[in-house]
């Protein structure tokens, strides 16, 4: 059995559509603390990523197979997390109407401590040039929602109309770069293809 290292229910959600066995125990982390020391050495949106997909997979050195993941929104050289407030999620939004932003979802696998596997799934995103007062419109109805999601929205809800573009992978998009998961758990014959 995998066991999840994250509270995320779109992940132990895809993982288990896809037919893999999965036991939830989030990893306790302090993400912003470990995103505020990685900014302060300008490391890339990638970089943080993996860095935090690795150290929830290996926290607390658990036996048998973990999967730590994270996602980041890198918009330009910013990177952006999840909002805090509404008014932070409208200014997100704000910021990325109009303009093309990056989606990085890592994901790290460690067997009983130790790093085995890692991948960072990339998606490209272009946004629509969103009015003001739809922006506003749109944090009211979804705040309880977005407010869990970096960028401030979810693609597979109403999420969808801010965008005219994705170009990448879905699952990606959601938060955990599933396919290259299972192309791993089915190399190592933990799932059966």
């Amino acid at each position: 059995m995998l066991t999840l290292a994250s509270a995320s229910e779109a992940r132990a959600a895809m993982l288990r559509a896809a037919g893999v066995e999965v036991a939830i125990r989030p990893a306790r982390l302090d993400e912003d603390v470990v995103r505020a020391a990685l900014a302060a050495v300008d490391a890339p949106a990638r970089d943080v990523a993996d860095t935090l997909a690795e150290m929830k997979a290996t926290k607390g050195a658990r036996p048998g197979l973990v999967l730590g993941a994270d996602q980041v929104l890198a918009h330009g050289r910013a990177i952006l997390g999840k909002p805090a407030t509404p008014d932070e999620a409208v200014r997100q939004l704000h910021a990325l109407r109009g303009g093309q932003h990056r989606l990085l979802s890592a994901a790290v696998i460690a067997e009983d401590g130790r790093p085995v596997w890692r991948h960072v799934g990339e998606v490209r995103m272009v946004m629509r040039d969103l009015s003001d007062a739809y922006v506003e419109a749109y944090v009211e109805r979804n705040w309880e929602s977005i407010r869990h999601s970096v960028g401030a929205y979810k693609l597979e809800e109403e999420g969808a109309r801010l965008f005219h573009k994705v170009d990448g992978d879905y699952f990606t998009v959601l938060g955990l770069p599933l396919l290259a998961v299972l192309d791993h758990l089915a190399e190592r014959g933990l799932i059966e293809t």
